[in-house]
Formats: structure tokens, sequence, C-alpha cells
């Protein structure tokens, strides 16, 4: 039987990287889904590939009319909303630290990666209820456990809010058979990631602090979100699973 057999699922970011993997892995597990990117051509692509199982909608998840047209949009297509995936948010190349971000660079990251997984939740929640409950995913980071080697001040600052706010939800939402759970991926092997990547000096430095040497694949931070998306983690709400290589267990990182 297919872990997500027959659930609706809304992904956002779902053009790329992360989010086009978990498209399509929703998809094989049994689930209906809605692909949500700003990028129509990008996101329009990955769910016309997955066939009559998968459709898409344009949204700024900035935007709280955006968001809850995406929601409406799958409550009318499939009928239902069981999981909220929000994956989707930026890294500015000039996001640094404290003293040398421009303000607009903040505003723009807690937009994105902060105000619009509340939005997200706003949203979808009422659906979720009305279907019966179901499970939100929220895409943390590992540096909201940690600080980050290379300084990072808004993109840290929002990933520790995520972090906060599903705890939150978690507690408001649990009677309600709403599950919420933080995924704290570490740096994974993304376009975005590449192009962050390509100073050699940067990389290294980001390299020699992950026990296990390498950057995660995109499918095996789904794979996490997978299952906090499944009724496997029926039990588990409020809690944070923490998918970086060992990054958050060493002090060192032996050569």
């Amino acid at each position: 039987m297919a872990r997500l057999d027959e659930k609706v699922a809304v992904i956002t970011g779902g053009a790329s990287g992360m989010g086009k993997v978990a498209s399509e892995r929703f998809v094989a597990e049994g689930a209906r889904v809605v692909v949500v990117d700003f990028d129509e051509a990008g996101g329009r692509a990955v769910a016309d590939a997955l066939g009559d199982r998968a459709t898409f909608v344009r949204a700024d998840v900035s935007n709280e009319a955006d968001c809850q047209a995406m929601v409406a949009h799958a409550m009318s297509t499939f009928g239902a909303l069981h999981v909220l995936y929000n994956n989707a948010g930026v890294f500015p190349n000039d996001d640094g630290g404290v003293l040398e971000t421009p303000e607009s660079t903040w505003d723009r990251v807690m937009e994105i990666n902060l105000k619009g997984v509340w939005l997200g939740c706003r949203a979808g929640i009422p659906a979720m209820v009305e279907s019966g409950g179901g499970s939100i995913v929220n895409v943390a980071s590992f540096v909201a456990l940690m600080g980050a080697a290379t300084a990072q001040i808004a993109y840290t600052s929002s990933k520790g809010g995520v972090l906060a706010m599903t705890r939150e939800i978690a507690v408001e939402w649990g009677r309600r058979g709403i599950r919420a759970n933080s995924l704290c991926p570490g740096p994974v092997d993304t376009p975005l990631l590449a192009e962050l990547m390509s100073d050699p000096a940067r990389k290294a430095r980001r390299l020699v602090h992950i026990p296990m040497g390498r950057l995660a694949q995109a499918h095996e931070i789904v794979n996490a979100a997978l299952f906090l998306a499944s009724d496997e983690a029926s039990y588990i709400t409020g809690s944070q699973l923490v998918v970086d290589g060992g990054i958050t267990a060493a002090y060192v990182t032996p050569e």
C-alpha cells in the first residue's frame, strides 16, 4: 500500500529542487498533489509530467490571497487537503553578517521563509480540519538549532522562526487532528546551493563541518518529509526532524 494513498498534498516551491522531488515522490506514494510555485513554466512542467494526479497553481507564498487560492484550488480540484508541505524558501547571495546584510534582503527573506509558512498554515489549517485532519511539514534548517559557520543572518533567523512557529501550531491544533512538525535539513545538493557554493573557499568552509563529508541529496530530505506526512508519524507533532549528515552532533569533524 502506498504511504500517502488517496491523500491530497499541497507542496510549495514545487517547481525545482526538493519541491520537485517531493512532488514526484508523493504522487508515486499515492497522493494527489498541488504543485505550487512562483515559476509558472517550471511548476506547470512538473505537474504536467505527473499526469492527472497533479495540478499546478502559481503563487507568491508571501501573499495571503495567493495562499488562500492555492488551498481553494486543492479543495475544488481534489476535494480535500491532508498534507501541507511548506517548502518554498529563498537564500539571497547578499545575506551575510548582521552588519552587512541589506535591510531589503532581510525583508525579502522574512516575507518568504517565515511569513510565507505562516500564511500557508493560516490558509491550510481550516481545510485540513474540514478534511478530517492532516500533517503540516514546515521546512526549517539545521541552522535553526545552531549558528552558521558562514554568516547568513536573515536565513538563519527566518528558519529559527519557522521552528518556534511550528511548535506553537502543533500545540494549538493538536486536538483538532492537525500534526505540525519541522524538517531541519543540512546542506542539500540543489541548484540554489550549487550557486552559493560556486566559490571554492565558501564550499570548503561548509563541507568541513559535515561528518559524512558530503551534501545531502534531495531525495534524502524528501524521504524524511514523506515520513512526517504519512500516518507512520501519527503520534509525532511539535518536533523537529534533523537530517543533516551529523552536523549538529559534531563539536569538531575529524579529517
